[in-house]
C-alpha cells in the first residue's frame, strides 16, 4: 500500500531535505505544498509532486487524503517578524488553522514543527517576537485540537538548523550560511551584540532523522531535535576564523534556550553531526557551500 505524505514548506530548506528522504522509500508518494515565500524551485528533488499555493487554501489544493502531514510551511524568522507581522499572522495563524481543520476533517496524523524559541530564556522567549508568540500559541492550538477533536499529532522543536540549501543571502539568510558567504567574499562576520547568545546548531540530516522517527512513533508534545553541543555566536564566528564586526542588539534575540530532546532520544534519535566538522569541510572547500 502506498503512503501518501504531504509536506507543507516542501520546497524550503528543511522541507526539501525531508521530501528527499521520504521519497527514497518506494512505499511513499510524497507531495509538497509551498507558496515559495522562502522556498525555491532550486530545492525541488526527484519523485516529489509539487503543489504551489498557500496553506490557507489547503482544502482546495489538496484533493487526496494523506496518511501524514508534516507541517513545516510557516513564517520562520525571529528578528524580521517585527517588520513582517502581517505575513506572520497570515502564514502562522490563518494558514495553520486551515491545516488543522483539514486534518480534523480527513483524519490523518499531523507532525507540527514548533519553535525552540518557546523555551528561550527560561520560557519568557515565547513572547519576545511575533514569530515566537505565534509558534508557541500554535503548539497550544494543536494540543487543543487533539483534546477537542481527537486528532493524532506530534509536536517537534528544531534548534538552529544548518546544512545544504540554507538561505545565504538577503533578509532571511541564516547564520551558518551567512557566515559562509561572508568568508567567501572576504567580508567581516557580522555578530549581533552581545554575541554571547547561546545556540545549539543542528545539522539538517539530524533534523530529518528525528522527523521521520517522530512521524512513525511520536505522540503528543515535546519532541525537541537539537544537538547537545552549545556555542555562543562569537564562538561560531571564531570557528570560521574571519574578522568580526559587532552589530547593535536586536529585539527578539533570545540569550539561550533549553534543549528538550528526551522524548526524541527515547525513540532512538541522537545528533550525529558536529558544527566544527562542517565548518572544517567548508574551509577545506574554500567556503564553497556543501
Amino acid at each position: 500500500m502506498i503512503n501518501k505524505i504531504l509536506v507543507t514548506g516542501g520546497a524550503g530548506f528543511v522541507g526539501s531535505h525531508l521530501c528527499e528522504r521520504l521519497s527514497q522509500d518506494k512505499n511513499n508518494k510524497v507531495f509538497s505544498l509551498d507558496n515559495y515565500f522562502t522556498g525555491s524551485i532550486d530545492n525541488h528533488v526527484p519523485n516529489v509532486e509539487y503543489i504551489t499555493g498557500e496553506t490557507a487554501d489547503i482544502e482546495r489544493l489538496v484533493n487526496f487524503k494523506p496518511k501524514i502531514i508534516y507541517h513545516l510551511g510557516e513564517y520562520s524568522r525571529v528578528e524580521q517578524s517585527f517588520d513582517d507581522i502581517e505575513l506572520v499572522s497570515k502564514y502562522n495563524q490563518i494558514g495553520t488553522f486551515a491545516v488543522l481543520e483539514f486534518v480534523r476533517k480527513i483524519g490523518c496524523k499531523l507532525i507540527y514543527a514548533g519553535s525552540s524559541t518557546k523555551f528561550g530564556d527560561q520560557g519568557s522567549g515565547k513572547n519576545d517576537s511575533p514569530y515566537a508568540w505565534t509558534k508557541s500559541a500554535n503548539t497550544e492550538l494543536v494540543q487543543n485540537y487533539g483534546k477537542w477533536f481527537g486528532i493524532s499529532y506530534a509536536i517537534t522543536y528544531f534548534y538552529n538548523v544548518y546544512g545544504k540549501r540554507e538561505i545565504s543571502i538577503g533578509k532571511y539568510a541564516t547564520l551558518i550560511a551567512l557566515f559562509t558567504e561572508l568568508m567567501k567574499s572576504g567580508k567581516p562576520l557580522t555578530v549581533v551584540s552581545p554575541g554571547t547568545q547561546i545556540r545549539n546548531f543542528t545539522h539538517v540530516d539530524d533534523i530529518v532523522d528525528g522527523l521521520i522517527m517522530i512521524g512513525k512513533e511520536g505522540i503528543g508534545d515535546g519532541y525537541g531535535i537539537g544537538s547537545p553541543e552549545a556555542y555562543s555566536i562569537l564562538d561560531v564566528a571564531k570557528l570560521f576564523g574571519g574578522d568580526i564586526k559587532m552589530l547593535p542588539e536586536r529585539k527578539g534575540n533570545r540569550k539561550s534556550a533549553d534543549v528538550i530532546t528526551e522524548k526524541t532520544n527515547d525513540l532512538g534519535w541522537s545528533a550525529k553531526h558536529k558544527l566544527k566538522d562542517y565548518i572544517r569541510v567548508l574551509r577545506t572547500n574554500n567556503w564553497v557551500k556543501l
